[in-house]
């Protein structure tokens, strides 16, 4: 049988688990000084039960906390929802609870895609086992949360338990489309959800199958990227506004800078670096300079503003590296004066196309 616990006791009452400790504190004092959770006996948990009995109120609050384990009909029993769905929609909050689970998910072609990605989303597979995927039940809910103010509540399955993650909502774009085998065997149209965290520990997810483990930066064999590879996404008019493109005046800035720097002689390499369960990678690194390099396709006030917060955050990251290394940003043309100006004060040089060459601003 399981522990008691104090996430169990709040789930059964639907209360948080500040009401149960503050029951506990007042009737067992503090935890003991080695001990960091409680696990009650079954007369402590009964005890606990009738003064929860007295501070019930009508509407159900929201019981557990990131990284607490329940059986999942015990969630359901106090939410409502499907216990079978992927998705599933409370009937006593405006919930939305999202289960994922690798092992099963693979039968329906949902591992190919799902999991957390390197900028912290979760990409989650929408519902439907075969057959091409539509906006419909879980999947229309998903689609609508943000506009409807509802929280996506997300857990890892492992039957019957379900672990808590945390709070997330819809990023930009919302979903995209991908071919994806279904548990026929036949290719068919799968809605691929962006969940971004609000509160949550995403690192509790799995990652995507394609995002190596690794234990400390790694470097690799840099390649240019192929400038007419463009992600299209099908039927685009039922997506939301905001989808993303993959850009060919970035991926041929990459391509004819990494020449530059191989005809002076200092080669670019990529750099994969571990973050929270994740690979992070900036579009190039130069080992023999030490700069961790995001290139973008406009010179744009917001396009260089991203680029000055990914650059610094992967330059932080590679700081285990045996080399000293520096941020850089590649544009396709000069950075605005008060930008270029940021930029150096933090320690950015900036790489700017100068016809078939590359003009460098380093910071003073």
């Amino acid at each position: 049988m399981d522990p008691v616990t104090p996430a169990m006791l709040a789930l059964e009452a639907g209360v948080s688990q500040r009401r149960v400790r503050d029951i506990l504190r007042d009737i067992y004092g503090t935890l003991p000084q080695d001990t960091t959770r409680w696990a009650l006996e079954a007369f402590q948990a009964d005890e606990v039960r009738q003064r929860l009995r007295n501070v019930q109120g009508s509407e159900a609050e929201w019981s557990l906390e990131i990284g607490d384990t329940v059986r999942r009909r015990l969630l359901h029993r106090q939410y409502g929802g499907g216990q079978q769905n992927g998705i599933s929609t409370s009937s006593r909050t405006s919930d939305i609870f999202v289960f994922t689970n690798p092992s099963r998910g693979s039968r329906y072609g949902y591992d190919l895609l799902e999991g957390l990605q390197p900028d912290g989303s979760f990409a989650y597979t929408g519902e439907g086992t075969s057959g091409d995927q539509e906006f419909t039940r879980g999947n229309k809910a998903l689609l609508n949360a943000a506009d409807e103010g509802r929280i996506i509540r997300v857990f890892t399955a492992a039957p019957p338990y379900a672990t808590y993650v945390g709070a997330f909502t819809t990023g930009d774009p919302v979903c995209s489309f991908h071919e994806l085998p279904g548990e026929d065997g036949q290719l068919r149209r799968a809605i691929l959800f962006n969940l971004v965290p609000v509160d949550a520990r995403p690192w509790l997810l799995a990652p995507n199958p394609g995002q190596l483990r690794v234990l400390k930066p790694q470097l690799a064999q840099w390649s240019p990227p192929d400038a007419s590879d463009v992600n299209v996404i099908a039927d685009a008019t039922q997506l939301p506004p905001g989808d993303r493109v993959v850009s060919r005046v970035e991926f041929q800035l990459q391509a004819d800078f990494g020449q530059w720097l191989i005809d002076r002689g200092t080669p670019p390499s990529r750099l994969r670096l571990p973050v929270g369960g994740a690979i992070i990678e900036p579009d190039m690194f130069v080992e023999a300079e030490g700069w961790v390099v995001e290139a973008k396709k406009s010179t744009g006030r917001e396009y260089v503003r991203m680029a000055i917060g990914q650059v610094l955050d992967y330059t932080h990251n590679a700081r285990g590296l045996d080399t000293h290394v520096t941020p850089m940003i590649l544009l396709p043309g000069r950075a605005e004066a008060d930008l270029a100006e940021l930029s150096a004060d933090l320690g950015i040089t900036l790489a700017s196309r100068d016809g078939d060459s590359f003009e460098l601003l380093r910071p003073h």
